[in-house]
Formats: C-alpha cells, sequence, structure tokens
C-alpha cells in the first residue's frame, strides 16, 4: 500500500534545490502519464483544467469538492511522481477546510494550495473577483496546518488581492498568511516583470509560485528568468487545455468536413505507439499469467 511518503520528501527536496521547480497543470490521467513520460518532476491538478475536463465549464466555481478529490487520486493513483493540488477556498468553513487537508492528505496529494476569494471563486486571471477579509484565510491556514497530519505535506497560501486592492496589499496579505503558518506562498497575477521582482523582495526566505497563464496578466517569463529572480517553482496552468482544445477542434472540423483524417494524421500517434504507452502489454501479460492454462501449470507442480 502506497504512503506517498517518497513523493513529498521528493517535492520537498525539489522545492528547496536551487534550480526552478517546473510544473504544468495536467487536466486528467492520461496527459499525466505524457507529462511524467517526457520528464516532468511533479505534477499540478488544478480546477481550471479539471473543471473544463470533467463539465467543459469555466472555473467559476462550478467543479465541486467531490468532483475535485477523484481527479486528483485517479491522477495520483497513474503516475508515480509528487502531484500538488489546487484546493480552491478549502471548499466551506474551518471544518470543511479540516476535511479537504485530511482527504486531500490520505489521497497522496505532496500538498495543497487555498485562497482568499470569496466563493464562488473565479480563475485568477478573470475581471470581477472579490477577496475575503485577511482574517478568514490566516484562520484556514491555521486550520489546514492543524489538520495535516504529515509535515512532509505543504501548504501554500493564495491571494488574489493583487487584482482588487494592488500589490502592496496582496504582499501585506500573503506575509500574514506565512505567519499563519503556510509552507509557501502564492500572489496570483502579478501585472509586470517588476511586480514579480517585489513579491521575491518581500519574500527573502519564503519559496514562492509564479504562475505562467497564455493571455493572461502576468507577462510570460522563461524558466531561466524566474529562477533568477528568485522562484522556487512555476506552473503551467492552462496550456494542455488549450493545446488539446486547438486539437480536438483542428481534426474534428477536418474530420466533419472530409470525412477522414488525412491531415491530421501526422500530429497523432500510432495505434501500437499507443497501445504500448498505456501498457497494454503488459495488461495482455497479467492476463496470461492468470490465465486456465498458466494457473492449472501451477495447480499441478
Amino acid at each position: 500500500m502506497r504512503t506517498f511518503e517518497k513523493e513529498r520528501q521528493t517535492f520537498k527536496q525539489l522545492i528547496d534545490d536551487p534550480q526552478i521547480l517546473n510544473m504544468v497543470v495536467v487536466p486528467d490521467v492520461l496527459a499525466a502519464k505524457v507529462a511524467v513520460s517526457v520528464g516532468f518532476d511533479a505534477l499540478f491538478m488544478a480546477g481550471y483544467a479539471a473543471s473544463a475536463d470533467l463539465l467543459g465549464q469555466p472555473d467559476r466555481g462550478i467543479l465541486d469538492y467531490g468532483q475535485v478529490l477523484d481527479q486528483l487520486r485517479r491522477i495520483i493513483a497513474a503516475v508515480d511522481v509528487p502531484v500538488f493540488a489546487d484546493a480552491d477556498t478549502g471548499y466551506g468553513d474551518i471544518e470543511n477546510v479540516k476535511r479537504t487537508v485530511r482527504e486531500f492528505e490520505q489521497a497522496g496529494a505532496a500538498g495543497l494550495f487555498i485562497e482568499d476569494q470569496v466563493w464562488p471563486k473565479r480563475c485568477g486571471h478573470m475581471a470581477g473577483k472579490s477577496v475575503v477579509p485577511t482574517e478568514e484565510l490566516v484562520a484556514k491556514i491555521e486550520a489546514a496546518v492543524e489538520a495535516r497530519q504529515n509535515d512532509d505535506f505543504l501548504i501554500m497560501s493564495r491571494t488574489d488581492a493583487r487584482q482588487v486592492y494592488g500589490l502592496e496589499e496582496a504582499i501585506a496579505r500573503s506575509k500574514a498568511y506565512h505567519e499563519a503558518g503556510a509552507d509557501m506562498v502564492f500572489v496570483e497575477a502579478p501585472q509586470s516583470k517588476d511586480e514579480l521582482r517585489q513579491v521575491v523582495a518581500a519574500f527573502p526566505d519564503v519559496p514562492l509560485m509564479a504562475n505562467m497563464i497564455e493571455d493572461g496578466d502576468t507577462p510570460l517569463c522563461t524558466i531561466q528568468e524566474l529562477e533568477a529572480m528568485g522562484y522556487a517553482l512555476v506552473v503551467h496552468p492552462n496550456a494542455l487545455t488549450y493545446a488539446d482544445t486547438y486539437a480536438d477542434r483542428e481534426l474534428m472540423t477536418e474530420l466533419y468536413q472530409t470525412g477522414k483524417t488525412e491531415h491530421a494524421r501526422e500530429h497523432m500517434v500510432q495505434f501500437n505507439d499507443f497501445n504500448n504507452f498505456v501498457n497494454l502489454p503488459g495488461l495482455n501479460q497479467l492476463e496470461q499469467n492468470y490465465s486456465k492454462e498458466s494457473m492449472a501449470q501451477i495447480f499441478e507442480k
């Protein structure tokens, strides 16, 4: 039975390493397996991608706690690298936050972040956000720290106050959240590279996360730039969701218009390659090992 101790310790080491941790949000299990196969050392599960994948809906608080937890469990079960999770606002009051932490930890997550938006929340780069009083997320962070069973399960604070009240308020809130026990800090949607640097300057000894969203409020930076600024990890939340949507639309347009996939074919994996990737040979071998003939030979010995 997996205890996930190795994954959590690995994640902590990756965060503490001077080299920035490059993470991608995976919308589903297949994407998670592809990400691991190309070399990602850790993965992220977040609401924007999960809401699109499971419901075809925007990140507006429509995806519920149970759906998030189920998707998290599926992704963790499919890979052997750490998986960090988006827990939105904690899905309710203090007791719900404690429950969320306990369930996410039992599912095998390496940690989670909790944010200070008013529910129903929005994607951090959408207009019209509202945030709760600082004291509300301070209490939730304290409850989250108290609820976790293992200190290697990391708690990150997220503030969306930059868009609402400005960077100074976002930094002040994040300092309060860190003092409440948050292991890592995430200031959502800085609006310039200078603001990204200001966040780092405000937290010289705290692991920080940067969020790189295509067409978002924060300018896209290279991994090298963010590492030089002092960020511990960078996450790409929407890249796979946007790429999947584009590829699906291109292929289905051709299929609808022509009835075949002649042009899209060069961008598709081959039948045997895909079957090997999802381990069809291993499943076939398992079936063979437990066939009537194989079992009969075992009992005859």
